[in-house]
């Protein structure tokens, strides 16, 4: 058995070389995993205040990325997984980077967003000491099946967690996972305002589901933190019963308002009595989007936001969000395995939200722009063109003046990121 500096040394000149070929992120963690299976473990066993695990269907990438944020303001050394690569082998790549030379992790905690699988995975290997379970939403139903079978997998996560687990107290599949977690294991909720909850529709909303597989709902403890007020991109928040100062949210989109929500309970369970409040939410309004997920670029003196989509509820709440706000607007929708191979779920989306906000028709790109394209004719949106080919699409989207905006699938949107970067000049993505 090579040992864990050796193996991080090998992964490192892996990283590198791939690196200079343009690609393969996750690939020296790959290498590594084979190599030796038990190197993640090692690597975060040193961690004074241990390891968070953030999944659910949405909200992944920007939850982890706020509260790798707020937990900085609050004084701690945070190491994350910063591309957004949710498999184990992605984090162990990541992490290559901020290893010492014995192959430990150098700093206070990690934050790692996890896939709802392998987030299984993960925690057999490494028992978190913190989870955040954001929702259950049917999405990639090829990859996961029914919703019920996802909230298995995120209940799996709850009990691995050692000291504290954040559940959403309005998702019927999350909240309920309380009622079979040890005494010993702390639970906050975060969740929604009266006047909120028709806004933010959950599954049951949507299909009608009414069984929960965990058993009656628990008897909820109070509220950690609950979104109360939406105002635009301003959003307040209530700290158990006490309402807090309006925010003015750097990240667009009303989802990732009860985002912050969720990012909000997290940190102050972790920090405990070392949590300011003031000093979170000042922390919160200087979060900027993680790339892809409503980042917004500049070009040539406009704006061009890429926003991602990848489910029924998720698409929603980005057209709700961005309704009446004009832009001419690309749809890219992709199916490939990291996206999902069933587009069905498009026919669950209302698209009649976009209208008032297209300049001009939608242009329709992707592996299914034709499916995409007859889905928008059935909500009278109008369609301008359907060009499969992302790089033809997007070069017609930069030849128009004004304000852009991109719905995409996963891969479509780091395809279109990486052709940003090269003619704009962008930070890469890491």
């Amino acid at each position: 058995m090579l040992s864990q500096p050796t193996v991080a040394r090998i992964g490192r000149l892996i990283k590198r070389a791939a690196q200079r070929r343009g690609g393969g992120t996750a690939l020296p963690g790959l290498v590594v995993e084979r190599i030796d299976p038990s190197f993640l473990a090692r690597a975060l066993s040193t961690l004074p205040a241990g390891v968070v695990v953030v999944t659910g269907t949405n909200g992944k990438t920007t939850t982890t990325k706020m509260v790798v944020e707020l937990l900085r303001a609050g004084g701690l050394t945070v190491l994350t997984n910063k591309t957004g690569s949710n498999f184990t082998r992605g984090i162990i790549a990541g992490l290559l980077g901020d290893l010492d030379q014995r192959g430990r992790a150098d700093a206070d905690i990690a934050v790692f967003e996890l896939d709802e699988a392998h987030a299984v995975h993960f925690v057999k290997q490494v028992r978190p000491q913190y989870s955040l379970l954001l929702n259950v939403m049917r999405d990639q139903l090829d990859r996961f099946g029914e919703i019920d079978y996802t909230a298995s997998l995120l209940e799996s996560v709850a009990l691995a967690t050692e000291a504290g687990v954040v559940l959403n107290r309005d998702d019927r599949l999350v909240q309920p996972i309380a009622a079979n977690l040890p005494a010993a294991v702390k639970v906050a909720y975060f969740g929604l305002g009266d006047t909120l909850t028709e806004v933010f529709l959950s599954d049951h909303d949507l299909y009608g589901t009414s069984e929960v597989p965990h058993g009656a709902p628990t008897q909820l403890r109070s509220t950690d933190v609950t979104l109360i007020g939406l105002a635009g991109r301003t959003a307040t928040f209530a700290f158990g019963a006490q309402p807090q100062p309006p925010v003015e949210m750097g990240v667009a989109g009303i989802h990732n308002c009860l985002n912050a929500a969720a990012a909000l309970a997290l940190v102050r369970m972790v920090l405990g009595d070392r949590a300011d409040g003031p000093q979170l939410l000042s922390a919160l309004q200087a979060v900027r989007p993680a790339f892809g997920r409503g980042e917004r670029i500049d070009i040539d003196g406009s704006p061009l936001e890429i926003v991602l989509v990848k489910n029924p509820a998720g698409f929603r709440l980005a057209l709700k969000s961005y309704a009446g706000d004009e832009a001419t607007t690309l749809i890219a929708i992709n199916d490939s395995y990291a996206d999902g191979r069933d587009t069905s779920w498009l026919w669950d989306v209302d698209f009649r939200p976009l209208r008032p906000s297209l300049r001009g028709g939608a242009v329709v790109s992707g592996t299914r722009a034709w499916d995409m394209a007859v889905r928008l004719q059935y909500d009278k949106v109008d369609v301008a063109r359907v060009e499969p080919s992302l790089t033809t699409a997007l070069n017609e989207l930069l030849s128009t003046t004004g304000p852009k905006r991109i719905y995409c699938t996963y891969t479509a949107m780091m395809a279109l990121r990486s052709l940003l970067e090269s003619r704009f000049n962008l930070a890469p993505i890491e």
